[in-house]
């Protein structure tokens, strides 16, 4: 996980919607790094197959900076949830091929069963507005 997140670091921390810049890359990393993860449990990948899966979950390829998959790729790979190694074996230029390793796909549990926790807590939330404010959210 990130470091760094002690308290005032950062332009507007606290103050409603006026994030640093670094807040919005912080939640694309934090949904980055499952997504990546999950694409791995299919198998070995290098990057550019990486970035076209990551379409599945809602990323557009050609607005996304794709540096910021290498990056979490990186860091995954410091903190020992995927290895990598040079694919020698292609046709042209070397390319690096990912796969996922056991913490890691202890971390995707572990992130799959969050995300279950809090989209019943947004559903929970929605459904009491609803209820008491008589009009549905519209998403």
């Amino acid at each position: 996980m990130p470091h760094g997140r002690g308290r005032g670091h950062g332009r507007g921390q606290g103050r409603g919607r006026g994030h640093g810049r670094g807040q919005g890359r912080q939640r694309v990393m934090s949904f980055l790094q499952p997504c990546l993860l999950f694409l791995l449990t299919r198998g070995e990948a290098h990057g550019y197959s990486l970035l076209d899966g990551l379409e599945e979950f809602g990323f557009d390829r050609y607005q996304f900076d794709s540096s910021l998959a290498y990056r979490a790729l990186r860091n995954m790979e410091d903190v020992g949830w995927v290895d990598s190694r040079w694919d020698d074996a292609s046709q042209g230029p070397r390319r690096r091929v990912y796969q996922i390793l056991p913490e890691g796909q202890t971390r995707l549990t572990i992130w799959m069963d969050d995300l279950r926790h809090t989209r019943d807590e947004i559903n929970r939330l929605l459904q009491t507005y609803e209820k008491e404010i008589g009009r549905p959210v519209d998403l």
